[in-house]
Parts: C-alpha cells; structure tokens; sequence
C-alpha cells in the first residue's frame, strides 16, 4: 500500500491572489511538507486602511519544523509577494527559475531577509529532489518570463500543477508550454491529479498570442507624431516591457523608466538576457527633459492605480520628473486586477482632465492575458487526462467553470473537486477524499504584519459608513450625582454646528438615563458606561435611523 500524499489549501482557492498550497508526505514526526508559492493579494474596498492580505501563517507556523522547501511558480505579487512576510516567522529555502527568483528577491532583500532562505535556480526541464519530493519544472507560458508548472513524483503517482499558464503558440520569447513532457507524463506514468488554473475558464476561445500585442503597440507608437508617450505596465511583465521598448526604439524613440520596481527588474531582464534593450536607447528618468516629446517613451509603474504608484503621482500632477499635458499619450497596457477598478478609472479621469490622451484595453488590444482560456484548458485536460480534477486560482465560479470543463472533457463528475481555502485533501490507494481543514483565513497588513483582526475592519467599516459618536460624562459616585456633561462629540453621524438642538436633545436623554441609574445604586462605571451607550443608541437611532459607533467614557471623581 503506497503512503498518502496529502494537499493543504491556504489560499488562492474563491478568490484573485494569496496563492499558497502545502503538499504533505510521511506520518507523525517523520512527516515532511513543501510549500508551491506564498503569494499576497490587494485589499477590497471594504477593507480600510488595510496595505495587503496575506495567507493565514497558523498551520505553516505549527509545522514549521517539517517544512523543507518552497517552490515558486513563477514571480508574480499573488505567487511570491508574502514570502517576505512568512520568512520573519520560518526559515526554508526556495526553487524557481532565475526570473522567478529575482523578482522574489527584490522584496526578501528590502525585508532584510534573505539570510532566512537559500535561493537555488532551476532550469526548465530539471527534476529536483527537496527532501523526499521528486519535483519536476517544466516550461509554461505566462505573462511573466521563465514561469514553471509542477509535477510532483509521489508514492501515489503523479501531481501536476498547472502553475499560472497560456498555451502561447508564438510567444515573445518563443518559450512555449511544454506539451510535450506534459502529454508523455501523461502516456507513461499518467497524471493521478491535475490542479488547474481556473481565472479564465469562463472565457471561451483561446487567449491572444503575447506577441499580437506588440503589433498594435507598434501601430499606436507610429500614430503619436510629435507626442510624447507614457506607457504602465506590470513591472514584472519583462516581456511587455520588451515590445514596449521595440515600438519606442522602432518610431525613433529613447526609452526611460519611471517607478523603482521597473527599474530594478529592467536591470535585472537584461542581466539575465531576458530583456534586450541598447544601451543607447534606455536613458534615465532625469535626464528625460533633454528629448523632445516624439524622442521620448516613458515606462512607468502604477498600472493598477495605486495612489502613491509613479503613474497615480504624474497624473495628479505631483511626480518629481515627467509633468503631462495634452501632448501626451498615456497607454495603460494592462488589465485592472479584480478590486483595484476604482483606482484605475480615478488614474484614467485625472489623466483625462490634464488633456492627457488614454489608451487602454477597452479601446485597443494594447494587452493580452497571460491565463488559459476554456479552450484552452479543454486542450490542457485531453493532453493530460487526469484521473482526478481540483480547480484552483480563481474565484469560486471560475472554479466552478472549470470544474465544468472538466466534465465535459469526460472526468467523472465524483473525481472533480472544488475546494475552498482550508480543504485538506488526501491522495491515497482508494483516491481522492476531503479529511478535514486548517485554518485558512486573511492575514491583513497595515503597517506591520497581523495587528489588523475582523473586530478592527468591522470598527472600520462602521466608523466609515456610520461615523462615531463620544458621550463624555463625570459623576461623582459617592453622592450619585452628575457633576459634568454629558457632551456628545461627534464625527461623521451629523455635523455639530448644524444639529446643535439635536445635540442638546441627545444629552438631556443620557443625562436622564444616568441619574435614574445613579439613583438606583448602580456604583460602578462599566456599567454606567454600559447604560450610556445604550440610551445614546437607542436615541441616535429613532432620530436618524442611522448606527454610528457609541464610544461612552465615564469619569469618576
């Protein structure tokens, strides 16, 4: 009987980001557990305050002494951006290409962690034991260079996890998915379990070629005469950047980079040759001014719109090196990550009243995902044939659709499982069931990594949609009697100048209320306090029918 392989889902399954999977092999004290990324994902917006949400550390941190690697998929924020986080907590070392690798460190090493972790490049093609996994990287394509899909070697056959992926048939970098290793995995050893890539199942068709982008930036790069172009994109889109820079350098431009993760990554692309941009043609952002308008392309951070990106600053007018007017064309060649649209369009209108003339998607094809359409995934599942199915990376009806495409390309309806952050799954002689779950909820930043818990964000929420409400009183408990106030100071419930009578409605209720308490013995403020907030409540709600929050503070002498 072959040893269970057990799979831990902490996040990445309902939802746009927070990728991170654990695969377990052993019993007890003997067992070892690998880690397929640690990514983070953008706050909603009824989220406030919140910076990032990470994954849910509890069950990494009760395991840490069986952890013997992290594999990276490839480089992207929702893949690596919280091994920065989890390193304060645990040490282990990390696989994944060079491109991987180096996106991943730039954010390890600002953290001061690097000494926490070992960082071994792979090679496309390479098979790596990591303690007893026997792990295998094979070529996808994706909108970031150099990314990999996982096959895992295990007792119970093998795992194939598809990593974030496109099938590219002419890719910029002509490194195309390896169909190839993955179908003859599938005709000799076969695929026991495929987890795919589920964030444009419901997409039909094939996703464009990368390639198919720089034609049309090409034609937009010819139609700006005598214009100046910014153009946003990922940072560690290294391939659009490379088209971007072929349609400036083609029409006779220089190309400057704007934002600090761009440049470091475009220093890093051309180490790595990845990137091939002359050195003639990549000028600094300072020296800009010395070109005019139609010599110049500027490549900026900041496509999602995040207020103090390099693009949110120059469209408010307020970066240090590029001010727009309206000789100048901005394209944003990406897409907004789900809940960052708000940010995007207030980025696009602040560009469009500085008479800035805006391309994006909606009115040019200046962008092309980098995730597997249905057909394309129906393609994936004839080549791979899976005995069992587990969507994953996406929310829960892109899952759900994936799920769909599965059985319509002849999986077994009972050997297609959604699952959702916290599922354990075990992969065992008799096939694949749940056994249990972890606990698998959001881990916020703001400022510094688990300060912010629900009670915090539903204090937020009511402070921002209801406002606050302090009723400060003194009593003397000795003589039952109220000395000073109530005073009622308030933010965001009504403005005080204007609702002076209401105000004063309000204090004579408290007042009434505390000394019918105070007279009826009550000596201890908790609960005096106790019955301020609830006749301030109650008051507050049959004259406006709104909830702000009630904060009582009651003073003795």
């Amino acid at each position: 009987m072959a040893t269970p392989v057990r799979i831990i889902f902490l996040g990445g399954l309902g939802e746009i980001g927070r990728n991170c999977m654990a695969i377990e092999q052993g019993e007890g004290d003997e067992r070892k557990v690998l880690l397929i990324d640690c990514g983070l994902m953008f706050p909603d917006a009824d989220m406030h305050g919140i910076d990032l949400v990470l994954p849910d550390f509890t069950w990494l941190r009760a395991n840490a002494d069986h952890i013997v690697g992290l594999v990276a998929t490839h480089g992207h924020e929702d893949h690596v951006g919280a091994l920065q986080y989890l390193l304060r907590e645990l040490s282990f070392p990390i696989y994944g290409s060079a491109v991987t690798l180096g996106l991943a460190r730039n954010r390890i090493e600002e953290a001061g962690l690097l000494g926490r972790t070992a960082l071994n490049v792979v090679k496309d093609g390479e098979r790596r034991m990591i303690g007893p996994f026997d792990v295998e990287f094979l070529p996808v394509t994706h909108s970031v260079p150099h990314a990999h899909a996982i096959a895992l070697h295990t007792p119970q056959g093998v795992i194939l996890h598809t990593g974030d992926f496109k099938l590219d048939l002419t890719p910029v970098d002509g490194r195309r998915t390896d169909l190839g290793r993955i179908g003859a995995i599938a005709n000799t050893e076969g695929i026991r379990l495929l987890m795919a890539d589920s964030t444009n199942a419901e997409e039909h068709g094939h996703a464009p070629s990368e390639s198919s982008v720089g034609a049309v930036l090409r034609a937009v790069f010819a139609d700006q005469k005598g214009r100046r172009v910014i153009t946003a994109s990922f940072a560690s889109h290294l391939h659009r950047i490379q088209q971007i820079a072929d349609a400036a350098i083609a029409n006779g431009r220089v190309v400057a980079t704007l934002g600090m993760s761009i440049r470091k990554n475009v220093r890093m692309g051309r180490d790595l040759g990845v990137l091939t941009i002359p050195d003639d043609k990549l000028i600094d952002i300072e020296d800009a001014g010395k070109y005019k308008p139609e010599q110049l392309c500027v490549i900026s951070t900041g496509s999602q719109g995040e207020p103090m990106s390099a693009l949110a600053l120059l469209a408010r007018g307020e970066n240090k090196w590029v001010k727009v007017s309206d000789n100048d064309t901005v394209i944003l060649s990406s897409h907004a990550i789900p809940g960052n649209e708000s940010n995007v369009n207030r980025v696009i209108d602040d560009l469009l009243r500085a008479g800035v003339e805006v391309v994006h998607s909606g009115v040019a094809d200046v962008h092309a995902t980098g995730h597997a359409q249905a057909d394309e995934l129906k393609t994936y599942m004839s080549i791979t044939e899976p005995e069992w199915l587990v969507p994953i990376h996406g929310e829960y009806r892109h899952m759900v659709a994936n799920a769909k495409l599965g059985y319509l390309m002849g999986i077994p309806k009972d050997h297609v499982l959604v699952c959702e952050d916290g599922d354990v799954l075990e992969l065992s002689d008799d096939g694949l069931k749940a056994i249990g779950r972890v606990p698998a909820g959001y881990l916020y930043v703001d400022g510094i990594v688990g300060d912010v818990g629900q009670g915090v964000l539903r204090d937020r929420r009511v402070l921002a949609e209801e406002g606050v409400v302090v009723v400060v009183v003194t009593v003397d408990l000795q003589t039952r009697k109220v000395l000073t106030g109530p005073e009622i100071i308030t933010r965001g419930w009504v403005y005080a100048p204007e609702a002076e009578d209401l105000l004063d409605e309000a204090c004579d209720r408290v007042a009434a209320v505390l000394e019918a308490s105070l007279a009826a013995g009550v000596k201890d403020v908790e609960s005096l306090e106790r019955d301020v907030r609830k006749a301030a409540g109650k008051f507050v709600s049959e004259r406006t029918k709104r909830r702000p929050m009630i904060v009582p503070v009651v003073m003795e002498t």
